[in-house]
């Protein structure tokens, strides 16, 4: 199993990291692209459901209890990882109970991790373009906030680069209705009117410092270009990475 690990200021109380696409038991389309077999978290991609429960099971040894796995449905819904109904529908997690794991799975869309300076609570985010122009950010926030959470700072998982989200004028449209300083994340493609490329990782800091959260660690790693990653813009069939974060 390959794991990516955040390189960020966190207390040393805080668990977290991201799977990447190799070293479990699915096989292609769900691969590690050259021809191995494949670390697909996501059992809704019509993989092999006896498969990704191996999968799972070998992340589960690195974890102290069972990820909150969740239903992701692109919107802005945050559940508490210690009381989420199985599969329930939401894009947030938080934790203020030390070994509940909030989990977030992608395949180009943003995870967001995000802790508190003292170490007491965590939250993950799910931040496709939709829920990010929803506010899933602010409410995972407010979320850790209503549970005593202070100088929280975030980290940005892998998720599709700037120079590979190309988008159309209804998604630069949606965040600038938001905040007008959201143009600076678009570029009009040329030749293509109307298209324009995005920055989510631009789009996820506005909404973050908008927020009160300026400690903001990571991005940058395209989910479409490096092959390491699963990505559903490249491939279409393909399987699910996660990013976890908890509190030891």
């Amino acid at each position: 199993m390959e794991l990516l690990i955040p390189e960020w200021d966190a207390p040393a109380n805080i668990g977290a990291l991201a799977t990447l696409r190799a070293g479990g038991y699915s096989a292609h389309p769900y691969g590690d692209g050259e021809g191995g077999l494949g670390l697909n978290l996501g059992a809704h991609v019509e993989d092999d459901p006896a498969l990704v429960a191996k999968n799972r099971a070998l992340l589960r040894r690195l974890l102290p209890q069972e990820p909150a796995w969740l239903s992701q449905v692109h919107g802005t819904t945050v559940e508490d990882a210690e009381t989420a109904p199985p599969a329930a529908q939401a894009d947030g997690c938080v934790s203020a109970l030390a070994g509940a794991v909030c989990v977030m799975m992608t395949a180009d869309c943003l995870p967001v991790l995000l802790c508190d300076r003292a170490g007491t609570v965590v939250g993950a985010a799910h931040a496709g373009w939709r829920g990010l122009a929803a506010g899933v950010l602010e409410n995972t926030v407010a979320a850790m906030r209503a549970r005593g959470g202070k100088d929280i700072m975030a980290w940005l998982g892998p998720a599709i680069g700037p120079e590979q989200f190309e988008v159309g004028a209804e998604v630069r449209e949606a965040f600038m209705q938001h905040d007008a300083t959201a143009d600076a994340a678009f570029r009009s493609v040329a030749g293509r009117p109307g298209k324009y490329l995005a920055d989510i990782y631009h789009l996820a800091r506005l909404r973050l410092n908008a927020v009160g959260v300026a400690d903001i660690f990571g991005g940058g790693l395209c989910t479409v270009s490096d092959s390491r990653f699963y990505s559903y813009r490249r491939d279409k069939a393909t399987g699910r990475m996660a990013s976890l974060i908890w509190l030891k």
